[in-house]
């Protein structure tokens, strides 16, 4: 194979007990904050680093929210979260996700999206188009009369990239690519309410970054501020609490410049259309010639 699969093995094993835990663990009264911490540090504690900030994400809000570094919010009872873990080792990423449910009206989201992961990992192995795992998926929702986020989508993976370049879809496509053997992918399900719009816009809030290019600025502050970055996070994403080592108040200042001038870039949260709740599942996987891989399993 082209990668290095002992190294992805060995993330996938630790996002998955991670996952596993954060799935049995109750969360109501909980802040975000704590969750958050949490799940990084035993994600450290067996020899990983997190491939991104811990996405704590309630109910509406299908993705991007990580807790802020005094964040208070707590989980309530009725809310949906979505807990999105990844791991890396030496730049081997592996990216997986749960939802907790406290709220049974609900329970039926959380029950599709585990289905429809099952059965697109179950049709995914060499050659298999992207558009039929997104055909597998988009129907799966629809059985139990609910639908998927059209605009949220799996992703290929490649070292220290999460997102590699290629998509897999929650829906049928017309036009694809075939799985091919040597690459990581994550297949991701995100399921709403049968009155939901089924895609999701950017909400108002972007508090994960990473680092797009490190071209100079001339700011000689800036210019160490953005070497800094790399030397931690290269270009994976990162949150600003995992800046507690330095002044909170200068590296907001200092990614607010570097954001202007397009050095470093913000992922807003993803809000569903209709504010309809959202739940997601996720595995990352390797398809081989003699069967595929689910290293998050």
């Amino acid at each position: 194979m082209l990668i290095s699969i002992d190294d992805y093995i060995k993330a996938g094993r630790i996002a998955a007990e991670v996952r596993e835990h954060m799935r049995k663990r109750y969360h109501v009264g909980r802040t975000l904050l704590e969750i958050c911490e949490e799940a990084e540090s035993m994600i450290r504690a067996r020899g990983g680093e997190p491939a991104f900030p811990c996405n704590v994400s309630l109910n509406e809000v299908a993705a991007h929210y990580t807790a802020e570094p005094d964040d208070s919010i707590e989980v309530r009872d009725g809310d949906i979260l979505k807990i999105d873990i990844g791991v890396h080792v030496n730049g081997s990423i592996a990216d997986t996700a749960v939802t907790v449910c406290y709220n049974p009206s609900y329970s039926m989201l959380v029950e599709a999206a585990e289905h429809a992961l099952r059965e697109a990992v179950r049709v995914a192995r060499v050659g298999t188009k992207a558009s039929d795992i997104g055909r597998v998926i988009e129907h799966t929702i629809r059985s139990y009369g609910l639908k998927p986020i059209q605009n949220l989508s799996g992703h290929s993976i490649a070292s220290y990239t999460i997102h590699a370049g290629k998509s897999i879809p929650n829906i049928w496509t017309i036009g694809s690519f075939a799985l091919q053997q040597g690459e990581v992918y994550a297949i991701e399900p995100f399921v709403t309410t049968g009155d939901g719009s089924g895609v999701v816009y950017n909400g108002d809030v972007s508090n994960i970054y990473s680092l797009v290019t490190k071209k100079r600025t001339g700011d000689k502050d800036a210019d160490e501020f953005i070497n800094m970055l790399w030397d931690r996070f290269r270009t994976l994403p990162f949150a600003l609490r995992w800046l507690r080592d330095k002044d909170l108040r200068h590296a907001r200042d200092m990614l607010a410049f570097l954001l202007k001038k397009k050095i470093v870039r913000a992922y807003p949260v993803l809000v569903e259309g209709n504010e309809r709740y959202v739940a997601q599942a996720e595995h990352t996987m390797i398809p081989t010639n003699e069967g595929t891989l689910v290293i998050t399993a």
